[in-house]
């Protein structure tokens, strides 16, 4: 089965950016494939390197991008959330103008287009958080 996953979640607000790490592992453990991950709203803080995780918590921002990593999953943040959030690529620095960029590059920064792409090309869309 295909499967792809919407994070609304940031990683420090509430549990839906971990309960979906968890769920994410779960589909690849069973033998699923894992088409896409899309960050979305306070999810796209997910996808800061900028984040730090008090040290008796998990690092989700760096769970995420070594199960990225690891499983060569297609991280995307939406552009609209992660500009209003200040996660920005190099790309996006150099456009705005701004001092430097921020997202940690297991990640990639695109449209709602690709959500779409996503739920129209799975099985199953399952969104956490928000």
């Amino acid at each position: 089965m295909k499967f792809a996953i919407v994070v609304r979640a940031g990683p420090l607000a509430s549990e839906g950016s971990r309960s979906a790490l968890r769920f994410a592992r779960a589909v690849l453990a069973s033998g699923h494939s894992l088409e896409r991950v899309f960050f979305h709203g306070e999810g796209t803080y997910n996808a800061s390197s900028l984040t730090v995780a008090p040290q008796d918590e998990d690092d989700l921002t760096e769970a995420w991008a070594e199960l990225g990593r690891q499983q060569q999953l297609d991280l995307v943040i939406c552009v609209a959330s992660a500009l209003k959030r200040g996660v920005l690529d190099e790309r996006e620095a150099e456009r705005y103008d701004k001092a430097g960029a921020n997202m940690r590059p297991e990640f990639v920064i695109s449209g709602l287009g690709q959500l779409a792409d996503a739920a129209l090309s799975v099985d199953r869309l399952v969104t956490f958080g928000g």
